[in-house]
C-alpha cells in the first residue's frame, strides 16, 4: 500500500483535532487506545500512517472506528454533559458513514 502524502498527513491531524474535541477526549486517550510510545501527536500520526501504509485507507477507517467503539463502551453508565448518549452516537454515526464512504470509493462495498 502507498504511505500518506503529506497533506493526507495534514488532513488526518486536523481530523484527529476535531474528533478529540468533538469526543471530549485527549491526544492521551488516543495513545493508549492505539498503543502508542507517546501522545505527542507526530508519534499517533505514525502509528496511524502504519495502519494505512498495511491496510489501506479502509482499514484506518476501521481502527477509528474501532477506537471510537472502545470509547463508547468505556463511558457506557457515565453520567457526565461532555459524554452524553447523544453526542456519543453521533459521533459513531459520523465515523460509519465516513467508513462507508472510503469502502464505497475503494470499491470494497
Amino acid at each position: 500500500m502507498a504511505s500518506l502524502t503529506a497533506d493526507q498527513l495534514d488532513d488526518l491531524q486536523s481530523f484527529l483535532k476535531d474528533w478529540l474535541r468533538h469526543a471530549g477526549r485527549t491526544q492521551s486517550d488516543l495513545r493508549r487506545a492505539l498503543r502508542a510510545s507517546s501522545i505527542r501527536m507526530p508519534v499517533l500520526l505514525e502509528e496511524l500512517a502504519r495502519t494505512h501504509s498495511r491496510d489501506g485507507l479502509s482499514g484506518l477507517a476501521q481502527r477509528l472506528c474501532e477506537i471510537e467503539s472502545l470509547w463508547h463502551g468505556e463511558d457506557q453508565g457515565l453520567v457526565d454533559n461532555a459524554h452524553s448518549p447523544q453526542a456519543l452516537e453521533d459521533s459513531l454515526g459520523q465515523l460509519d458513514l465516513l467508513l462507508r464512504e472510503i469502502r464505497l470509493d475503494s470499491g470494497d462495498a
